[in-house]
């Protein structure tokens, strides 16, 4: 009687490493991390042997020292005698509001220029077209000059609007001034604040309070609140709609979500609109809006514009020409057929090209040094660095920041991205 026996295993041989398809992915992953990893560190040796033949270690103390230079542009307090690292946060902050600020007017610009381009009036379809191709096709530091240049030239001198005959007067109810010098607008300063300040009077009244962290929090947590509670009205209302078949109608409530909460912080910190007016040979008071930042966001935002409007329209052309046709046989009008059906399934198409016009305009941010704009770019990696003489310290901080702004960009748009998805059942 004989017995059955399994063929004895082979053994592991080390050309299976390269020809054995179980082991071949991992060897090259394998020997590219080493390639990888002894190239970074053959770089910071380098790096490190080239720095102490010039004397220099590495080290981010430099930011702990008094900058010495001014700042045009600040939304924080900020002076000559502060530190490196306060200069640097607000070119930072400079850097985030024109991001943010560029963004928003490139895609309501971009929005309405990719819609109106798909218009039957020829002229509407023409203009649109022109202006698409005419700032698609010129360098955006052109632009950037060309507005600043329009803003400091033709805009009128503060000088002409005194007088008992002035040839320049302000505009939106005596509120506003366009100079050139900027413009002049309102701000919204308060008398209280969390911290526990009060206003102190003065002859030209109460004078404001600096506003704390906790102010600053309250603000953006009241606003934080207001958004969720608008998804939760909007949820509703879809819940609604597809119950019954109509949708209720709810703007209203969203506003009042958003404006009342807000108004009562503002009525708590004693919020007061304060007007800029003459006084000497400029105006004071209110926010100057000075002709870099200017010139800096409509540039950019008319250029990024142009590109996100052709997204758009790719994104509605994209769409089936039978969702149109299915709309207006129940009743919709054109408007609402754009906005009710097809903008929502054109978004799918929309975003993951937006996403990297957003990184585009941040990154493009970087040319406010050609206006004078005091961006991260002038103050971290600029007069930082020529006054410390730390070019590899003050370059890497720069390229982090730019990193980690394009990632949480990034981030935030494909998390819209993904709730814009269709859900597979």
């Amino acid at each position: 009687m004989s017995t059955m026996t399994d063929p004895p295993k082979p053994g592991f041989r080390l050309s299976q490493l390269i020809y054995d398809t179980r082991y071949r992915s991992l060897t090259i992953q394998t020997v590219a991390l080493i390639l990888i990893v002894s190239g970074l560190a053959w770089l910071v040796s380098n790096t490190v042997a080239n720095l102490e033949a010039l004397g220099k270690d590495f080290n981010f103390g430099f930011l702990s020292n008094s900058a010495g230079y001014d700042i045009n542009q600040k939304p924080i307090e900020y002076s000559s005698q502060d530190t490196h690292a306060r200069a640097a946060i607000v070119g930072i902050l400079n850097t985030l509001i024109i991001a943010l600020l560029g963004c928003v007017t490139a895609t309501v610009l971009g929005v309405l220029a990719g819609v109106l381009r798909l218009s039957k009036n020829w002229i509407v379809s023409g203009l649109m077209a022109v202006y698409v191709e005419g700032f698609r096709n010129v360098p955006l530091l052109l632009w950037i000059i060309l507005v600043f240049a329009i803003m400091s030239e033709s805009m009128p001198q503060p000088r002409e609007f005194r007088g008992d005959a002035p040839t320049a007067s302000m505009a939106v109810f005596d509120s506003v001034a366009v100079t050139n010098r900027g413009i002049y607008i309102p701000s919204i300063e308060f008398t209280r604040s969390l911290s526990g300040n009060e206003a102190v009077a003065s002859q030209e009244g109460l004078a404001p309070v600096a506003t704390g962290w906790q102010d600053w929090a309250l603000i953006i947590g009241v606003i934080i609140v207001s958004i969720y509670v608008i998804r939760l009205i909007r949820r509703r209302a879809d819940r609604i709609q597809e119950a019954t078949g109509v949708r209720p109608v709810t703007w209203w409530l969203q506003i009042g979500v958003f404006v009342v909460p807000l108004a009562i912080v503002a009525v708590l910190l004693g919020a007061t609109i304060v007007q800029p007016y003459l006084k000497g040979f400029n105006f004071t008071e209110g926010v100057h809006l000075r002709n870099s930042l200017i010139a800096l966001w409509l540039a950019l935002s008319l250029y990024t514009g142009a590109f996100i409007a052709e997204i758009v329209r790719a994104g509605i052309l994209a769409i089936s020409k039978g969702q149109s046709e299915a709309a207006y046989a129940l009743g919709l009008r054109p408007n609402r057929t754009m906005n009710l059906v097809i903008l929502p399934q054109a978004m799918r198409v929309i975003i993951p090209p937006l996403i990297s016009q957003f990184l585009n305009l941040t990154k493009n941010s970087s040319l406010a040094i050609a206006v004078g704009y005091m961006d991260v770019r002038a103050t971290l990696g600029g007069i930082t660095i020529n006054q410390t003489g730390r070019e590899l310290e003050g370059m890497l901080l720069l390229g982090g920041f730019y990193l980690l702004v394009s990632l949480l960009i990034s981030s935030a748009m494909n998390f819209y991205n993904r709730s814009t998805q269709l859900m597979e059942r």
